[in-house]
């Protein structure tokens, strides 16, 4: 039997942390402590306060696949009751366009119809060939298997064989061209690159499609989306203050030590002592950030084995402004800029968001990517230029910025780790040294997905 007796120490009180919480407690382990470096819960949930109301400078919304997030709904007593979402498209010019309108687009029917014929083959192939794609996070992925829970309202427990899931580890633009279905990137790369998520030509097709698996991706589509009134920091607000064991913000994590079967845990100079921990935090940080954010790696007794698999880990660097706009240059709606999507547009504005429709003096949020692996990094002062000077050419140019952010964002490893067995590899280390790895680079950068992979953590470990 478990001994549901036993410390448990969570770092980071994002998503995924705060939902370890929850779902420890309700198996019973009440003596956990979370802790928060920030002076918020949300993690990249971030919806600061602008003229009596919230406005999002993280996630934006979520699907009803959201099957996480809708517990924590539930164990709160909330639900998704924000505004209703919608957008338009312009391409770099900062022209209005329709690019999936076939009536505004006669000379585009052929490739539009080929798309839609494609996007179908998609659907397909993946229910049939690619069975077991779309489970939460990448257990068994790179050896042709799936294990975890179905993504089902009831999540129950499945497994088998499947050796062509080991194409996942390719390129979303190589696996597209091995199925041939090269133009649902079309449509994909909408929720995706916009999102801060990284390119086609360089991020594993199994990130892109764990997260927009074809459910969710067609609910995108579909404008059938979830928004919550006081932002998607309130869902984690709610969450903190339901759980027993609030989490502890401002809480600087000095050295962890893990010997004799205790974990020790030096917390704004004091320190603590746990039998678990739970890092949901980022794992490993590549250089330096102006933010001083450090990895696990730069604080933990880290051990050969931790530092040679999360040093292989990478993070996108995506920028958010939130700016505000003279009345007659406000937009009327969000706009998408698929032309800004590209390589080599690195570092345009990609998509601007409206969140309220019913007045002008309200913020607009920007959004851009500045690294590719291929690419030389745009610097994070050239990047916020470049995104001003295209909200000019858009036609709604800023008259303030009131906030900005680049965050440590979506960390993942590339093709030739991840088809090495990189998650293999990491799974087996679970619990090994008293210590157990959740968070983002677990399964995806989406809340979700976070929150589902503490769920699973708890339900195989604890």
């Amino acid at each position: 039997m478990p001994d549901k007796s036993m410390k448990i120490c969570i770092v980071g009180g994002g998503p995924a942390g705060l939902s370890a919480g929850m779902y420890l407690e309700q198996k019973g382990y009440e003596n956990y402590t979370i802790l928060e470096r920030l002076d918020r819960v949300g993690g990249k949930c971030w919806s600061p306060y602008y003229n009596g109301r919230r406005y999002e400078m993280g996630a934006i919304m979520g699907v009803p696949s959201y099957y996480a997030v809708h517990d924590v709904e539930e164990f709160c007593g909330i639900t998704h009751d924000g505004p209703k979402l919608n957008r338009n498209y312009k391409n770099a010019k900062g022209d209005v366009i329709e690019p999936f309108e076939p009536k505004k687009n006669i000379t585009k029917i052929p490739r539009l119809l080929k798309m839609k014929k494609q996007i179908q083959q998609l659907g397909e192939i993946l229910e049939t060939k690619y069975k077991g794609y779309d489970l939460n996070g990448h257990r068994g992925v790179a050896q042709g298997r799936y294990e975890g829970f179905a993504c089902t309202p009831d999540r129950e427990p499945v497994s088998g064989e499947n050796p062509y899931l080991k194409d996942l580890a390719l390129p979303f633009s190589e696996w597209c061209r091995l199925n041939n279905v090269e133009l649902a990137q079309d449509v994909w790369i909408g929720p995706y690159t916009s999102f801060g998520y990284g390119y086609f030509d360089e991020i594993p097709a199994a990130y892109v499609l764990k997260y927009l698996d074809f459910q969710t991706c067609m609910n995108f589509v579909k404008v059938n989306l979830w928004t919550w009134k006081d932002g998607t920091q309130f869902i984690w607000e709610s969450l903190n203050n339901k759980l027993k064991n609030p989490a502890r913000l401002n809480s600087t994590i000095e050295k962890v030590e893990r010997k004799d079967g205790k974990v020790y845990v030096t917390v704004n100079g004091v320190v603590e002592e746990y039998d678990k921990i739970i890092v949901t935090a980022p794992l490993y940080i590549p250089g330096e950030r102006m933010d001083g954010q450090k990895g696990m790696v730069d604080y933990f007794d880290t051990r050969a084995d931790e530092m040679e698999l999360f040093s292989k880990i990478d993070y996108e660097r995506y920028d958010v402004q939130a700016v505000l706009t003279k009345p007659e240059d406000h937009p009327e709606i969000s706009y998408y800029v698929f032309d800004n999507m590209k390589k080599e547009r690195l570092g345009h504005l990609m998509v601007y968001y409206r969140r309220w429709k019913d007045e002008k003096d309200q913020v607009i949020t920007t959004y851009a990517l500045r690294k590719h692996k291929d690419m030389e990094e745009i610097p994070y002062d050239k990047c916020k230029e470049m995104v001003l000077d295209d909200l000019k050419t858009m036609k709604n140019p800023a008259s303030e910025v009131i906030n900005e952010w680049s965050v440590y964002y979506f960390p993942h490893v590339f093709s030739d780790d991840y088809m090495a067995g990189w998650y293999d590899k990491v799974e087996a280390m679970q619990g090994k040294y008293d210590t157990y790895y959740a968070g983002e680079i677990m399964a995806f950068g989406d809340m979700d997905e976070t929150a589902e992979y503490s769920r699973e953590l708890v339900e195989r470990f604890f």
